[in-house]
């Protein structure tokens, strides 16, 4: 595989000298970018030709030459590079790998809304279930969005939810779609970490055409791929140094030859992706003041993550020795005498289409338009095993069966929307028309959850823990088939009393047939004192309904010593609990800022805002039923059984706070708690666990913008000078009481939950870029300040509270690029140029993992550290225009 990838890097560099015709997305080397605030925006007002420098509300545009200088060729990357308020997801569980989502001010991801040409983008199937900082996160994927189809990308950092919708409480994300009708690129990149793994490369092309008179058609393709990398450490489960290793090595010796020994646990670390996207945007203007248009796009996507690794001790058959004792199977039907590695794998298709009519008549503009997309994930188990099936398929003469790979069930979501959009010029005698606009909205948002194969949730007789390994699969009782409409009506106004002073206001209504109807409002101003300074604030309000996803997904995760689950809301299960559904949230926006000009060229923006978000929806803490505080449940575990006098007299320890009503809402389910009770590493150790999206805090967020921006001649070339910084902060205000059937000790929403959504986000960030340009050369370098985060974590062996801390992190990127002739380009360049790495998790609670034998051993950086857990990444990109 190295000598793939080296002798695929030559290639590249190559096929420079001999001229060959790839390309990537920057303009030619003479183009000069527009200064700052001289774009015309279409976010964040319904005001025709507004140029950003102008805007009442803050809005940051990024041309596509300056997000093609991020060396990574997606959108997430080059956005998070570029607006520090901005927070991707830099290491993803399971299949939230290839979905990294991206938050806006410290939100949660459901709170940005996206847009492609000023048209709402679906949301992915695939819900964020397995990260407490990204939790219920189901946004629209920009992964799926090719960066060469993009002409340029505006950020409003402001709630829009009254302009929107009311999912747009942090602000939105505009992408405009590139509109040439003749020309295109080819292009190419290679890439890798300084560590010698994650592979990546890319092929992309762009054309524009006009197939018929006053028509244009604009086509994009892109392909890449990504190995895994890995930044482990040894698994304390085979090595002789802990207790367990030495009985398990005693009892299978040649556990020593399996693969990447002792590094067998590969779960840390980036998975292996292919993803393929395609997109195109045309229109007709041959009718006068007429556009006729459309866009789309089609998307699949494969992959396959790493779980933890599975002992030689998990599955065995009837004829296998067991003994009371942990870890004592030595001999009989062992299937899997080295081990094994399940990997969680994604099938995804995606695909959107828009289509439209709009028109200027007058002083008046009508745009109607319907888009529809849908996003389908199925997901796999490979090379696994069911150990009940083995167990239960075997006798005690004959081996048992087990399928190694396994279709686990699926997720689908799709979104209809039917807009129609008006604006009108009035005169009344100020100092500028007075511009109406007004509109409706109606959408219809589905969620289905498909039920897997029988072996992925087969339980059997319950002498075994039941389902796949890793990932137990979704049972027609997990299935369900959900949707819901909306409609909405909204009404803006934006005027001038007098020529220095703007004033926008706007309202909407919304009715959803689920939840009910409300109404938010969004009040905007904006007062030039002179050219050169400018003052500007909003009030707003908002309102976001839960996602179908959050409302209705659930399933059950299984791993080497625990059951972990998520009911839906709405469930039967979550009813036991005493969770009767989700409702929306509700939110107050406001914020002030400055524009300011103090010399020709140079602008600084300062904002200042403060979000208050009401019954915020959250993923609850894990509710206990069973800890590896307590001993066998005596008899086992039914219905009639005293859960009290049960727990108590397994021995649960007093300090354990546990829930008897989740060992029901599983039973009732049908998940074989029983089994698993008495068997996880010979019922000595393990947990059982569930959870659910609730309705359970109030959290006030509170931060500033800050953005200057210098152009300039100097060192014979031209140089663009950027520095843009955050400051955010987000507390816990209000704590909603626990469910009524959850032991009230336990709480809706843990200190260490708390810690995930108030501290892992860096207090703040800033970013300094400079861009100089002479001739055939350019270079590009940025430095980006990552400030401190932490998250409150417990020790394996004495539970005691420590923090896993990030310190402060300078991080340099850089790039360089010569131009053999105006269209044909060379760049090699390097993020995270010096190697950088998060601060390891201390010392002395890696100790008590080890100790313990723990799969948390091989983590061994803090997976929220917004630098990520890989290391440098270097790469070459090449290409012509045509």
């Amino acid at each position: 595989m190295q000598a793939i990838k080296k002798a695929a890097l030559v290639a590249l560099l190559s096929s420079t000298v001999l001229g060959a015709t790839s390309a990537y997305a920057a303009e030619p080397a003479a183009a000069a970018a527009p200064e700052e605030g001289t774009a015309i925006i279409v976010t964040g007002t319904r005001t025709t030709g507004l140029k950003a420098g102008d805007s009442p509300a803050p809005v940051q545009v990024l041309s596509s030459d300056l997000m093609a200088r991020a060396g990574r060729s997606d959108i997430n990357t080059a956005l998070a590079l570029s607006v520090p308020s901005i927070q991707i997801q830099t290491f993803g569980n399971d299949m939230t790998a290839f979905h990294p989502s991206v938050k806006l001010r410290g939100l949660n991801p459901n709170h940005t809304l996206v847009m492609i040409n000023g048209k709402r983008r679906h949301g992915t199937a695939n819900v964020v279930v397995t990260n407490a900082m990204w939790t219920g996160a189901a946004a629209p994927d920009m992964g799926l969005i090719p960066m060469e189809a993009v002409e340029h990308v505006e950020v409003l950092q402001d709630g829009a939810a009254a302009q929107y919708g009311t999912d747009a409480v942090a602000g939105v994300v505009n992408l405009i779609l590139k509109k040439k009708d003749k020309g295109g690129y080819i292009s190419g990149s290679v890439g890798q970490y300084y560590a010698g793994d994650g592979f990546n490369y890319e092929l992309a092309g762009n054309i524009g055409m006009a197939p018929v008179e006053n028509m244009y058609l604009n086509l994009t393709v892109q392909h890449k791929v990504k190995d895994y990398s890995f930044r482990g450490d040894v698994d304390p489960r085979v090595v002789s140094g802990t207790t367990q290793g030495a009985t398990l090595l005693s009892r299978f010796p040649g556990l020593t030859s399996a693969a990447n020994y002792p590094y067998v646990n590969r779960i840390f670390g980036d998975g292996r992706m292919a993803l393929t996207n395609m997109f195109y945007n045309m229109g007709y203007t041959g009718i006068q003041d007429i556009e006729i248009y459309s866009f789309g796009s089609y998307s699949t996507r494969t992959g396959s993550t790493y779980q933890n690794y599975r002992l030689p001790n998990v599955v065995y058959g009837q004829s296998a020795v067991v003994a009371p004792a942990a870890g004592s199977v030595a001999s009989g039907d062992i299937p899997f005498p080295l081990g094994f590695s399940p990997l969680e794998a994604l099938k995804e298709t995606d695909f959107a289409w828009t289509g439209g009519v709009k028109g200027t008549f007058g002083k008046s503009t009508i745009d109607l338009s319907a888009t529809y997309g849908k996003d389908i994930n199925k997901v796999y188990v490979v090379n696994s095993a069911n150990a009940a099936l083995y167990y239960d398929s075997s006798t005690t003469t004959r081996a048992g069966y087990t399928p190694r790979d396994v279709f686990d069930g699926s997720f689908t979501a799709s979104q209809f929307t039917v807009n129609l959009d008006g604006t009108h010029e009035l005169e009344v005698g100020l100092s500028e028309p007075v511009h109406l606009a007004a509109g409706g909205e109606w959408r219809r948002d589905t969620y289905a959850l498909g039920a897997g194969e029988v072996a992925s949730y087969y339980v059997g007789t319950g002498k075994l823990g039941g389902g796949i390994q890793s990932f137990f699969g979704y049972s027609p009782a997990n299935a369900s088939n959900n949707s819901r409409t909306n409609f909405s009506q909204y009404f803006d106004i934006s005027l001038k009393p007098v020529e220095k002073w703007l004033v926008d206001g706007a309202v909407r209504h919304e009715n959803y047939s689920d939840f009910g109807d409300t109404t938010v409002f969004k009040l905007t101003s904006r007062y030039d004192f002179s050219p050169a300074i400018a003052v500007r604030g909003t009030v707003s309000t908002g309102f976001r309904a839960p996602t179908l996803a959050e409302g209705f997904y659930s399933g059950i995760n299984v791993g080497p010593a625990s059951l972990s689950g998520i009911f839906a809301p709405n469930s039967a299960g979550a009813k036991a609990l005493g969770i009767s559904g989700l409702k929306p949230e509700k939110s107050t926006n406001l914020s002030f800022g400055l524009v300011l000009n103090p010399l020709p060229k140079l602008t600084i923006t300062v904002d200042a805002y403060s979000i208050y978000l009401r019954d915020r929806i959250v993923q609850s803490s894990g509710f206990l039923g069973y800890s590896n505080n307590c001993k066998y449940l005596p008899g086992g575990y039914s219905p009639s059984t005293d859960l009290n006098a049960a727990l108590s007299a397994a021995g649960c320890s007093s300090n354990v706070i546990v829930s008897p009503s989740v060992l029901t809402a599983l039973y009732n389910n049908g998940v074989p708690i029983t089994s698993i009770i008495d068997t996880i590493n010979g019922g000595q150790s393990g947990s059982l666990t569930i959870n659910s999206f609730v309705n359970g805090l109030s959290t006030l967020t509170r931060g500033v913008d800050f953005l200057a921006t210098y152009n300039t001649h100097a060192v014979g070339g031209r140089v663009d000078f950027s520095l843009s910084a955050n400051y955010n902060e987000t507390s816990i205000k209000a704590i909603n009481a626990p469910p009524s059937n959850i032991n009230s000790r336990q709480g809706i929403f843990d200190k260490y939950s708390q810690s995930a959504l108030t501290d892992t986000t860096p207090k703040w960030r800033a970013t300094f870029n400079t861009y100089w340009e002479s001739g055939k050369v350019s270079i590009n370098l940025r430095e980006s300040v990552y400030g401190p985060a932490k998250l409150l974590a417990q020790t394996a062996q004495t539970a005691e509270d420590y923090y896993q801390r990030v310190g402060t992190m300078f991080v340099t990127d850089l790039e360089g690029t010569f131009a053999f002739t105006r269209d044909i380009k060379f760049s090699v360049g390097a993020n995270n140029l010096f190697g950088i790495y998060p601060d390891k998790i201390p010392a002395f609670a890696r100790q008590q993992q080890f100790n313990a034998a723990s799969t948390a051993y091989v983590s061994q950086y803090p997976s929220f550290s917004s630098v990520g857990i890989n290391g440098g990444y270097y790469y070459a990109k090449l290409g012509v225009k045509f």
